[in-house]
């Protein structure tokens, strides 16, 4: 077996370089498998083999790791570094060649949703192409209607990584709110905004009709003093707001001298009170965008208002706005609105347990379904930047997880509403079942006897004289239903019989949590051995193990 544990010495350090982790043992397995299929029939063997090579990789240094893999097997160091080209959905970037800066710029008031998702791996995608920079910009200068949530940045920065789509820089708006003063200023200096005392009726009125408020004209110095009594608290919340100019008779109301700073006395969750005047999102997006250096910019084609709001603002500073890809929206029939603050309310109301509850539709319910990160980016690859609205069922999500969940989740029995079962003979006292039905990994030892539980809804399609399979264990004929009770035939699988699942007399609680509700029931004992990893409960479904005690708590995937 000495070439087999070189074969795994060398993915398993491949897999602690790349993510600068410790090996997972699930992904040399599947590599080593992938690769060499002939190695399948050795699984049990070979187990151990990766087990014992992981252990001792474990206790070495990143420096080590890279310093071995670049002496044993260099051309899988050097596969890492190659950049490599995005799946076929993704058209080429015009202008991109030299490379590129993008950013996602989410405001950090839950987590990431699934449409958060396709923005964080689509640009990244895009960097490792072209090469440039992937940047996540928090656009968090709303303290009041979509506040942000502390929690929340750390949440997105994690599940980036697990996306694989690790930021070249973070820049959080809200620690740079000093730096947009400056440019305010300039802009007033350069006729391009004003200081507006208009009631908010009144404005929308006015521009409504395509006319200007009677301080547009103000002189420069009359803007510059009333925009420092904005910052000083001379003028109070409500009172004044700088607006740039733009084109009163624009044929679209909200494109007309919209509104870049307001005056915001609620304390923000990170700054606090630090500042009182508080940019709107797209002056700030805007600001962010040119001082950043962002090439290239995905933008959902309902905001391009931005896009023009914008556009004024860039001309009045003499700056070049970055090139703009409108991609259509995305809905998954299951979920409907990926709105974060509905969801917040919802979840503030009771409505679901928490952000990771899996009746919702953000990242981190789909990590704790089992949902791969290689999945959803193939998934949101796929899926291309084009304009039109896509109306698709998490259907195909799942189609692309079980292709990956498959062949490295183990076995085990989950009898939900179970029933006793007593059978009458000389049942064996432990039953053997595979763990993987095509891969040999080894068997699981499952108490048995002349008592175990059975699903209810498998004993109400039986009746006396009936003959099954209790899988993997014996083979049976009912004798009554109430009480159950059968008689032992045999181990041997013999003819075709209905052949059931079960759980032993003393299996462990378990409860399944899952879009459509929760299954209660029982399963084997090896479940408690698979914490955070992706199982298969046979006749039921791929589930995540969450949680141990009493009950284990499990995610249910998909069938």
């Amino acid at each position: 077996m000495a070439e087999t544990r070189e074969l795994i010495e060398k993915y398993a350090l491949q897999n602690a370089v790349k993510y600068n982790l410790a090996p997972n043992a699930g992904a040399v397995m599947g590599k080593l498998m992938g690769e060499h299929p002939e190695l399948r029939a050795q699984a049990k063997e070979v187990n151990p083999l990766v087990k014992e090579v992981l252990a001792e990789i474990a206790k070495m240094s990143p420096e080590e790791w890279k310093e071995r893999l670049e002496k044993i097997a260099p051309e899988l160091l050097q596969e890492l570094s190659v950049r490599k080209e995005p799946a076929k959905g993704l058209p080429p970037l015009e202008g991109a060649d030299g490379g590129v800066v993008m950013r996602f710029a989410p405001n950090p008031n839950g987590p990431p949703t699934l449409g958060s998702a396709r923005g964080i791996i689509v640009n990244s995608e895009y960097v490792k192409k072209y090469g440039g920079r992937f940047l996540i910009r928090f656009d968090d200068t709303d303290p009041v209607k979509k506040r942000p949530m502390p929690e929340a940045y750390g949440w997105y920065l994690e599940d980036c990584a697990w996306l694989g789509a690790v930021p070249d820089q973070v820049i959080t708006a809200s620690e740079r709110v000093a730096s947009y003063y400056g440019i305010a200023e300039e802009l007033i200096r350069r006729g391009g905004a004003y200081v507006c005392g208009c009631a908010q009726e009144t404005f929308k009125e006015l521009k409504d009709k395509g006319r200007p408020c009677p301080h547009r004209d103000q002189p420069v110095e009359m803007n510059l003093d009333l925009w420092k009594k904005m910052l000083s608290g001379e003028l109070s919340e409500g009172q004044a707001v700088l607006r740039v100019k733009t084109d009163m008779s624009h044929k679209d109301p909200a494109i007309r001298d919209w509104a870049a700073f307001r005056i915001v006395t609620t304390p923000h969750p990170l700054a606090g009170s630090k500042y009182r005047v508080w940019p709107l999102l797209d002056f700030e997006s805007a600001v962010e965008d040119h001082l950043l250096g962002v090439t290239h910019i995905l933008r959902g084609k309902d905001l391009m208002d931005s896009e023009r709001r914008q556009g004024y603002l860039y001309r009045h500073l003499g700056w070049e706005y970055p090139r703009v890809v409108h991609w259509g929206r995305i809905k998954i029939h299951q979920f409907g609105s990926f709105s974060t603050s509905k969801l917040r309310r919802a979840i503030e109301a009771g409505e679901y347990t928490g952000w990771d509850d899996p009746r919702v539709p953000t990242v981190r319910a789909m990590r704790c379904r089992g949902i791969q990160a290689e999945a959803l980016r193939k998934f949101m690859i796929d899926l291309g930047v084009g304009e039109t609205d896509i109306s698709i069922s998490m259907d195909s999500i799942y189609a692309e997880n079980r292709k990956i969940v498959d062949p490295i989740a183990n076995r085990y029995f989950f009898v939900w509403d179970p029933v006793a079962l007593e059978i009458e003979g000389e049942a064996p006292a432990v039953a053997y079942a595979p763990l993987h039905p095509a891969i040999d990994r080894g068997e699981r030892a499952i108490p048995a006897g002349n008592s175990v539980f059975i699903c209810r809804s498998d004993l109400e399609g039986l009746k006396p004289g009936d003959r099954v399979r209790l899988k993997d264990f014996c083979n049976l004929e009912i004798l009554e239903t109430e009480p159950a009770r059968a008689r032992f035939l045999g181990k041997e699988v013999g003819k075709k019989m209905k052949i059931i699942h079960w759980a032993p007399k003393n299996g462990l609680p378990v409860k399944v949590l899952g879009p459509e509700g929760v299954d209660e029931g029982l399963g084997e004992e090896g479940i408690a051995g698979e914490l955070n990893r992706v199982v298969q409960f046979e006749r039921y479904g791929f589930v995540r193990i969450n949680r141990l005690g009493e009950p284990i708590v499990a995610y249910f995937a998909h069938r």
